[in-house]
């Protein structure tokens, strides 16, 4: 074994992106292509009555100008809209497509988009989460899941409670900013096979949904996807302009390729929908807790039931004998809302500030009430926690911080003109496991080819994946090619949920293996090979080489075995894994300027606990982007909706605001590198959107330590401190 694994890789792919050879999604040439581009309704609830085309159809180089898309069949869940475009004339929120436009170059499509003329029936739109809360509603299960919880009986314990916190928290709507924009080539051969170039975070799931709705075999259907400009969930699902696409291209019996502008991905592909969250604790004078009663309201929309933002670390992550967790819902005349990187993150900011506002009642230090409170097993199910190490990232980010020193008053540090506030808070999320597969293969020049239908979105999916499988076959890294994002390849998972290494490692790892050991027989029954009539397990794999245990001078070559026997060799790797949660901790420092309100986060010490760390490289940088999208959440995001109009106003990056390097803090992450021994990916865990969980709550808390004042609704804006 070469022990790449757990060591800190540089990128395999990193010149690739550097110097422009990857190719993303709208990068793809193909053969003659059209251009599509959206026109988007102006209203946010009524009907269209009547749509001009004439000047549009005029206008040079246009080849049609589609207003009725009809026979696409709704290919349900994971495609997670209650409608298709085009297929009527409701119009269910403003964004929505309403006519397709198909051009011999994108300029001419976009002017000619300008051109159509739309009238509507209007109706006055429901906007404002606040306005709506007396028709909240229960959903249906999502996913198998209930919105409802009852353990114990919560309301009389909270009678009952020595000490209660009653509070209210509260997030905006927030939106994915990938810096590659949605986009969809399609080709189509004859009328039943599709190719699709596609921004996708799952290949096999795009193939699912696109199959269905044109009726097609999934084998006649090809999403190639290599390369992803970052998804934040934004990309796992299959959205009405990929249907249209495909659909646009079928008509035009031409390639057809479409790129979202920058605003229309602000209603196209979801969002982190508006919330609302009630939270009652009741503990004891010694801060044990003794009730939470946990109930929060999202925005939905006239057309969808799926509430996103789980109460999922109020179910697991303390140990409370009466818990009621409700997850209600608001129908809205505004987009569809969809998974954002961290769901949890949402609710998961509510149950750390209340912990900390508890905190600062009882008089118990945040971290000394947190342990008291540690699950040492599942509340839900009574199972201890496998390989939980969670008071560990306790104690070693503390004392990385130097948290010992903190005095609990607020409102008593200062640095000069600025108030100093140090805030904690617990990290946890769920992380997915799904089915997968990956081929290796050995080629006759002796070096490997890995193959899976995953992702990397830009996570670091093709470093470890060659990592893991170098190590497994005694090669040099440099020896090992991974190939991914393509539906020709064996399925495998989506990269969402945490899932990817999880389930993608284990099958990897399995089929590098076997390949091993397929080369290895081939060398012991080969008279020709020094290894000749050695028990194969008696031999082994490194640097490219294959040794006998006891005797390293009788040694044969990947390269000389394959060389001789002429062809390559190819196995499947297979192996399953069960879903779990990771866990970690966040320290931060926080600096306030008492005249002009401005918040700033200057130091982060986190500790995370996810098994075997893959690689040290590359989970720092998820820790990194975790406490930057934390920082993001919690001082920054919000998308305004016109009350009026249910239009976005700040649909772009000028007014919707994002951390920048000059919001990077002080950093250092740690990791307790134990392995979880209830994992087949190698010993370790689901693990991407578990950093970040934590932040906007700690953020909060520090600021509530600098100052005095408790803030309960993200982002934490000037006007909320001055």
């Amino acid at each position: 074994m070469s022990g790449l694994v757990g060591k800190g890789v540089r990128r395999v792919d990193g010149r690739a992106k550097v110097t422009g050879a990857a190719r993303y999604a709208a990068d793809n040439e193909v053969p003659d292509p059209l251009h599509g581009f959206l026109v988007m309704s102006t209203v946010a609830r009524g009907e269209v009555t009547d749509i001009d085309t004439a000047a549009a159809l005029a206008h040079p180089g246009v080849v049609a100008v589609h207003t009725r898309m009809p026979g696409l069949v709704f290919p349900g869940f994971p495609y997670n809209r209650g409608f298709i475009p085009l297929q009527d004339s409701r119009v269910h929120h403003t964004g929505q497509p309403v006519a397709y436009v198909v051009a011999e170059t994108l300029e001419q499509a976009q002017e000619a988009a300008s051109l159509v003329k739309v009238r509507y029936r209007t109706e006055g739109p429901a906007v404002r989460l606040d306005d709506a809360l007396g028709e909240a509603f229960l959903p249906p299960e999502f996913n198998g899941e209930p919105n409802e919880f009852v353990d114990g009986d919560a309301e009389a314990a909270l009678a009952r409670a020595e000490v209660r916190i009653e509070q209210t928290y509260t997030s905006p709507t927030q939106h994915h900013n990938p810096i590659e924009p949605h986009t969809t080539t399609a080709v189509w051969d004859g009328d039943d096979r599709l190719t699709l170039y596609e921004s996708a975070q799952g290949v096999i799931f795009s193939r699912l949904v696109v199959s269905r709705a044109f009726a097609l075999e999934p084998g006649n259907v090809r999403i190639i996807s290599p390369y992803l400009g970052g998804g934040f969930g934004a990309k796992g699902p299959v959205y009405p302009h990929t249907l249209l696409t495909a659909a646009a291209a079928k008509l035009a019996r031409r390639p057809v390729k479409l790129v979202l502008s920058r605003a229309q991905m602000y209603t196209s592909n979801g969002h982190r929908s508006e919330y609302r969250r009630s939270i009652r604790l009741g503990a004891t004078r010694r801060g044990r807790l003794t009730a939470i009663v946990d109930t929060s309201t999202a925005q939905l929309t006239r057309t969808d039931t799926h509430v996103f933002n789980t109460s999922d670390s109020t179910l697991h992550l303390y140990d409370c004998p009466n818990v009621h967790v409700r997850q209600l819902g608001v129908r809205l005349d505004l987009p569809t809302s969809s998974f954002m990187r961290s769901p949890e993150t949402t609710a998961h900011f509510g149950l750390e500030t209340a912990m900390d506002e508890l905190s600062h009642e009882l008089g118990i230090d945040p971290v000394e009430l947190r342990t008291r409170n540690h699950a040492a097993a599942d509340p839900r199910t009574g199972r201890p926690h496998a390989d939980k190490h969670l008071l560990e990232c306790y104690r070693a980010a503390a004392k990385a911080f130097g948290w010992e020193r903190r005095n609990p008053e607020p409102g008593t540090t200062r640095d000069g003109d600025e108030y100093v506030g140090w805030g904690m808070a617990t990290e946890t999320h769920t992380y997915g496991a799904i089915p997968s597969q990956a081929s290796v293969t050995v080629g006759v020049d002796g070096r490997a080819t890995v193959r899976a239908a995953t992702q990397e979105i830009g996570t670091g999916t093709y470093t470890v994946l060659t990592q893991v499988a170098a190590d497994a076959l005694g090669m040099p890294l440099e020896h090992v090619t991974t190939r991914l994002g393509d539906t020709a390849f064996p399925e495998a998972s989506l990269s969402a949920a945490s899932a990817t290494m999880s389930s993608v490692v284990g099958p990897v790892s399995e089929g590098a293996r076997d390949a091993r050991d397929a080369v290895v027989a081939l060398a012991v029954a080969d008279p020709r090979s020094p290894l000749h009539g050695v028990p194969a397990g008696d031999v082994v794999a490194e640097g490219g080489h294959l040794f006998a245990r006891g005797d390293r001078r009788r040694r044969d070559g990947y390269r000389a075995v394959m060389a001789r026997h002429g062809r390559p060799v190819e196995v499947t790797g297979r192996l399953d894994n069960s879903p779990g949660h990771s866990y970690g901790a966040v320290f931060l420092e926080v600096r306030v300027d008492p005249r002009l309100g401005g918040v700033r986060v200057s130091r982060v010490v986190t500790a995370h606990d996810l098994g075997r760390v893959l690689n040290r490289r590359t989970a720092r940088g998820q820790v990194m982007g975790g406490v930057t999208w934390g920082i993001g959440f919690a001082l920054l995001e919000h998308t305004l909706v016109d009350p009026n109009t249910a239009r976005i106003v700040n649909p772009d990056l000028s007014g919707y605001l994002l951390p920048v390097n000059a919001d990077a803090p002080e950093f250092e992450a740690m990791f307790v590198d134990r392995p979880a021994r209830d994992s087949n990916a190698l010993q370790a865990r689901g693990f991407g959107e578990t950093p970040g969980t934590g932040v906007p709550a700690a953020i909060g808390n520090a600021i509530f330590h600098a100052t005095g004042r408790r803030l309960r609704n993200v982002p934490f804006t000037r006007d909320k401190l001055l």
